[in-house]
């Protein structure tokens, strides 16, 4: 009897490998092998394989890992210990107080009560600073908009700040004031750093928690891998060490699925070294894109250049349709921002700019050209040779037709959130208008274009589960039921596709992970069924049955493919 050479076996199965054409691996399959970390075989049948496990998945759909790539795990992680506000369970502003006095009533005086995920287009306005003095009187109060891009404090942390009377200046973010020029409570952008000496850092320890809770729903859902859009500093930094928060959740076997590290741009400085070396601007120990491992690795400098769409922030070239004589704004001085992204980009990082208005798209593929045209250099994304640094722009929200043709001569790879659509469409569709709606969010004119589009949700700025955000990329529709850009709709292949070979791609990985062939990471999904084939209005019902990450089945909802304890 022959030894086995697999370590498991997945037999009567519907394989979809999503390899890319040239690879020599079919689109589909009946069987997989996996050797330790790695595929060992994909194909129509065993090839005469033995296994120390087969499993017979009785015509069960097998995918590579979904790789979510832009999510916020560490502030997803925490917002679970947070007051939910987002539509549902809360309609309205009534719902907003009701659920800020019932967490009083159970919070101490000394703690703070924080919410996460409200919209103001769904409940009716921004919750007030007299709003929240009403629900929890004297109180520290915070509440996140479900963007991130602002948030509602109350006037005990105004106080606290020197707010209390009147507003401020502040760069790249806005104090809202009412008609009296008194703060309602409401900091947009940049603003929410005034924050930072009240709630940050935080513990390390807290942030590992975070990350970890993140981590156990992320496998349940089929992720195994995602990229973190930030860390370190600026607003969305939990802790000037959160790398080291990464590390403990991995060191304590809690971080299940694959990360990729964005790191905030404030975190950068000018590096030291030899007077003979020009090494530009970097973190500790000149470390940069590209250091790490398969299971925790740096990845782009995140770079902000605008803010939020439902929230006005978002820099247009014309004003909102709803908001005459608002078109968003910069989070910096344009050329501040352009020295930025020149200054990464010549120091060996990748880029990834956060860019949802056109007016901030212009300026990041002009810093961009300007990147690739006068500084070339190879190895980019820690692969020698490669000579195409694939800068990234996060969003890529309001996109005119030049701008896709652009991006696709430069390389660029745009990172739209289709689950967008779903959940805050409708918002989107007011803010934009009939003209420029088709233009939000875009997938078919991108992939039409020539450009390579990875699959992403924002979490937790919307529910992040995978086939929602399938679901939306290919159907469209808004929650009133409206189609946003009907030319923009794809099938479930090229949306399965965005989700894992498409954000492989986004992070330099499509050689390792995103698809099923031999000798790639044992990453995989088992769904109850084959996207491909079902009424593109039922993918969302689609459940995620298994999820394996490098040879370890990290989930397994009954289907027997876990071994027995």
């Amino acid at each position: 009897m022959s030894s086995p050479i697999a370590d498991l076996l997945l037999t009567d199965a519907t394989v979809l490998t999503m390899a890319p054409d040239g690879s020599g691996v079919a689109p589909r399959a009946a069987v997989v092998a996996l050797f330790r970390d790695r595929i060992l075989h994909v194909g129509p049948d065993d090839a005469g394989l033995t296994a120390r496990r087969t499993v017979s998945l009785r015509g069960r759909c097998v995918i590579p890992g979904f790789h979510d790539a832009h999510q916020h795990m560490a502030w997803y992680g925490a917002s679970l210990d947070e007051i939910d506000l987002s539509t549902p369970p809360v309609h309205s502003l009534t719902d907003v107080a009701d659920a800020i006095s019932a967490a009083a009533a159970i919070t101490p005086a000394d703690q703070w009560i924080v919410g996460n995920g409200y919209d103001e287009n769904r409940i009716g306005g921004h919750p007030d600073r007299d709003l929240l003095e009403r629900a929890a009187p004297g109180r520290r109060v915070l509440l996140t908009h479900t963007s991130g891009h602002m948030a509602v404090v109350s006037s005990a942390v105004l106080a606290d700040l020197g707010l209390s009377d009147r507003g401020r200046e502040v760069p790249g973010g806005t104090i809202v004031v009412d008609s009296l020029g008194r703060p309602t409570g409401l900091l947009q952008e940049q603003a929410q750093n005034l924050l930072a000496p009240l709630r940050r850092p935080l513990r390390v320890d807290d942030v590992a928690h975070a990350v970890a809770r993140a981590s156990d729903v992320y496998v349940r859902q089929g992720i195994t891998s995602v990229v973190e859009a930030g860390v370190g500093g600026g607003w969305i930094g939990r802790t000037p060490v959160e790398v080291l928060a990464y590390q403990r959740a991995r060191d304590a076997g809690r971080l299940a699925v694959r990360v990729e590290l964005m790191v905030a741009s404030p975190v950068l400085h000018a590096l030291g070294g030899s007077e003979s070396d020009d090494l530009g601007d970097g973190i500790d120990l000149g470390l940069r894109t590209g250091f790490g491992d398969d299971r925790l690795r740096l990845g782009p400098v995140k770079v902000f250049s605008d803010g939020s769409l439902i929230g006005h922030t978002a820099a247009m070239c014309t004003d909102f349709s709803d908001s005459p004589g608002v078109s968003g704004y910069l989070q910096d001085d344009a050329e501040a921002l352009v020295d930025t992204i020149v200054s990464a980009h010549r120091s060996g990082w990748r880029v990834a700019t956060h860019a949802i208005g056109d007016a901030a798209i212009d300026l990041v593929l002009d810093a961009y050209e300007h990147c690739m045209r006068e500084h070339p250099r190879a190895g980019w994304g820690g692969r020698p040779g490669n000579t195409e640094p694939r800068h990234r722009i996060e969003h890529f929200g309001v996109a005119r037709p030049d701008q896709v043709v652009r991006a696709a001569r430069l390389g660029v790879v745009p990172v739209p959130q289709g689950r967008f659509v779903g959940e805050i469409g409708d918002g989107m569709r007011r803010a934009l208008g009939p003209q420029r709606s088709d233009w939000a969010y875009r997938h078919a004119s991108l992939l039409a274009a020539g450009l390579v589009v990875p699959g992403s949700s924002d979490r937790p700025v919307v529910d992040g589960r995978p086939m929602l955000g399938i679901h939306d990329i290919v159907n469209r529709r808004t929650a009133s039921g409206e189609v946003l850009g009907p030319d923009e709709v794809v099938n479930a292949h090229a949306a399965l596709r965005a989700y894992t070979y498409g954000s492989a791609y986004g992070s330099y990985e499509e050689d390792r992970k995103g698809w099923i062939g031999p000798g790639m990471l044992a990453d995989l999904a088992v769904l109850s069924e084959d996207p491909t084939q079902v009424d593109p209005s039922a993918l969302a019902d689609i459940e995620v049955l298994a999820t394996v990450v490098g040879g370890e089945v990290v989930w397994d909802a009954g289907q027997g493919i876990k071994a027995p304890a």
